[in-house]
Formats: structure tokens, sequence, C-alpha cells
């Protein structure tokens, strides 16, 4: 099991679009992955467990792995989240 804090710094966080493009790239993965905010932690593969959290911009999430592909499943998500998802 692998973890990394991350801070969401798009502008409308993880929300609508943004988490839609990130559960995709959670499912692309084979580990279990997880979302962590304030001690609660929801699937990263679910679009309402990621909305529920309400990530804003510039809060700091924890992101969760476990499995055979966890590191390429944090780097692929941290890479996701570095770019910004392409919000302009």
């Amino acid at each position: 099991m692998i973890s990394r804090d991350i801070m969401i710094t798009n502008t409308s966080g993880l929300h609508a679009r943004p988490a839609t493009f990130f559960i995709q790239k959670a499912n692309t993965y084979k580990a279990s992955i997880w979302v962590e905010k304030d001690e609660r932690k929801v699937n990263a593969k679910s679009l309402l467990g990621v909305l529920s959290l309400g990530i804003a911009k510039d809060m700091t999430v924890k992101l969760i792995a476990e499995g055979q592909d966890e590191n390429a499943a944090i780097a692929g998500l941290v890479e996701l989240i570095n770019s910004g998802f392409s919000e302009a």
C-alpha cells in the first residue's frame, strides 16, 4: 500500500467534470484506490464518493492505492491532478 498527499489546484476542485476525469482514470487501474480528506475515505472509482468529499481548489487530499499497479495508479492520478484537468 502506498499513499501520497496532493493539493488540488484547478479552479473548480474535484467537482462534476474534473471528478469524472478522475474516476475514469482511477478505473483504468486494477489497484484499489481511495481518496481521503478530513479523516473521510472514499473509493476513488466512485463518482458519488469523490463528489461527496466536496474537494475545492487548494485543498489537500491523500491518495491511497493498494494492488499490483499501485505505483502506476498514484503516479497517473497525480499527473492528472497536476495537469489541472485541462482547465483554462
